[in-house]
């Protein structure tokens, strides 16, 4: 399934680049996308715990982008 998510506060495209290529590495997902421009996450994955990638997702972003939000 494809999933998308905004992002806010995501402050340059380098940081979209390294937070695509850390996300790209949890494992479930792939074809993972950071658009600066739109401010966007996209990911396709197969599992059911959705709630667990996102929480992951979560802790990959206030590592490497501490202000970035994963907005819901």
């Amino acid at each position: 399934m494809r999933k998308s998510f905004q992002l806010s506060d995501l402050d340059c495209a380098n940081c979209a680049a390294k937070l695509e290529e850390a996300i790209s590495k949890l494992p479930e997902l792939s074809n993972v996308s950071v658009n600066f421009m739109a401010q966007k996450l996209s990911f396709e994955t197969n599992s059911d715990n959705l709630e667990e990638i996102i929480k992951q997702i979560r802790q990959v972003i206030s590592k490497i982008e501490p202000e970035c939000e994963l907005m819901d």
